[in-house]
């Protein structure tokens, strides 16, 4: 480095060496506008916007696989997403740790033996859900039990997502990280781990920006560096 280049660097200051870097080697520079900020544009994922950006990703993951909820299904908290894409419906359980939306079954998921009946269900909908589980090898034993042999399991985990602040968050996996998690908890089963995203849709999300704001071509761009949400398919062996 020249002495000249050194004296430049100096007096310009480490900033604007980045920019002067940038135009010098042809890479585009960041237009900040109202995005360069320390808090989000909404505290609660974007709900009062429009659609959470991982909701894109979870409904269209319920979407692709609407034939497996059928017969008998339990949903964790509320019975929703089983009636919004369910059908041939035979029985909607639901369960969940705190009484506030009624379930059927109040329970400790890690502790369901006494509460929830072996292979009873032939779908479980866990969705936004196993990041929560603090127990979570028990959480998912669990799971697997209530299932049916031939049955499945329908779960999604929060990625490159806010924390969420009134529930704490205990398990952010990679897809890697739950690929190497799920074989040992549901032996035999058939899995199918994916993740979605890419970098804008991980910014926006973090931003608490609505699925709205973007386009339909920007959330489904696909880069596994990136995983605003991971979804999971178990089919329990029968």
């Amino acid at each position: 480095m020249s002495v000249a280049t050194r004296l430049a660097k100096r007096l310009s200051g480490p900033r604007m060496t980045a920019v002067l870097r940038c135009l010098l080697r042809g890479h585009p520079l960041p237009r900040w506008g109202n995005l360069r900020r320390t808090t989000p544009f909404s505290s609660t994922f974007g709900f009062e916007r429009g659609t959470p950006i991982d909701r894109h990703y979870l409904h269209a993951f319920l979407d692709a696989h609407r034939a497996l909820i059928t017969g008998d299904v339990l949903e964790v908290q509320t019975a929703s997403y089983t009636h919004r894409y369910g059908h041939d419906l035979a029985r909607t359980d639901t369960f969940d740790i705190v009484p506030q939306f009624s379930p059927t079954h109040l329970c400790d998921l890690a502790h369901s033996e006494d509460v929830l009946p072996d292979a009873a269900y032939d779908c479980l909908l866990l969705p936004n859900s196993v990041q929560h589980f603090r127990e979570l090898d028990a959480c998912l034993r669990q799971a697997f039990r209530i299932v049916r042999p031939g049955g499945v399991i329908l779960a999604s985990a929060a990625g490159l997502l806010p924390l969420t602040g009134d529930a704490p968050d205990y398990w952010r996996f990679s897809p890697a990280g739950w690929r190497e998690t799920l074989p040992r908890l549901w032996p035999g089963a058939d899995i199918v781990v994916t993740g979605h995203g890419n970098c804008l849709a991980a910014a926006a999300a973090q931003m608490g920006l609505a699925a709205e704001e973007l386009t339909t071509a920007e959330l489904d761009a696909d880069d596994p560096r990136f995983p605003v949400l991971t979804t999971i398919l178990c089919r329990r062996p029968r």
